[in-house]
């Protein structure tokens, strides 16, 4: 279910009693409720985006809780689904930012590039945002940010949010972190719109003498 150089790089975690309890859980809720994103899709940040490609985290909390939207990438959304309002307002922070225009909501290009769309939760039920909380998943997510501290080469942290930025305190100097409020209605005007954080990545992808990101 989780891509190779995932399992490697988690292997402690993966095997660990809090894990085997996540996915008895997880598994129930799916036998007996409406979960998304669609059980298939569960890890699909990981296997789009494997572990030694991993260049930039993008943080989010938890999956859309309506029908179609959560396909297992933070933020993203299926293709042809409208566009929930924090990813719209992404999307005018990018157009802003590089003048780039995206109409697809489905964001799996950039987890392709190195992009891991983390979600500190990876599941949700119907209409319950948050409903998956304190089930476990916070020890997958957390581990994902400790395996990836401890490597060398810098990996860009992208903390949108109070929830996000909490775990900056996981996060040694030598990596990049770039925060800010949440891209949600109720918070993009605190400071998300005119942060820039695309072309700020892009700047610190290019220091590293790797190939920024082709947002478009």
């Amino acid at each position: 279910m989780i891509d190779a150089t995932w399992e490697r790089a988690l292997e402690e975690v993966l095997h660990s009693q809090a894990f085997k309890d996540l996915m008895n859980f997880v598994d129930e809720a799916y036998a007996t409720k409406t979960i998304y994103p669609p059980k298939e899709q569960l890890f699909n940040a990981f296997n789009v985006t494997p572990f030694d490609a991993c260049k930039v985290v993008i943080l989010g909390q938890d999956p859309y809780h309506g029908p179609n939207q959560a396909m297992g990438l933070s933020f993203s959304v299926n293709e042809g689904v409208p566009l929930p309002k924090s990813l719209a307002n992404i999307y005018r922070e990018l157009y802003d930012d590089l003048k780039i225009t995206r109409l697809s909501g489905d964001l799996t290009s950039w987890a392709q590039q190195g992009v891991l769309l983390l979600n500190t939760l990876l599941s949700v039920e119907h209409g319950k945002p948050l409903s998956h909380q304190n089930k476990g998943w916070e020890v997958l997510s957390d581990a994902v940010i400790h395996t990836l501290n401890k490597r060398e080469e810098p990996v860009i942290f992208v903390l949108w949010g109070k929830e996000a930025q909490s775990k900056a305190k996981y996060i040694d100097d030598h990596h990049i972190l770039i925060s800010g409020p949440h891209p949600s209605p109720l918070s993009a005007y605190r400071g998300f719109f005119g942060s820039k954080p695309f072309s700020r990545i892009n700047q610190e992808l290019k220091k590293m003498n790797k190939t920024p990101i082709d947002w478009s």
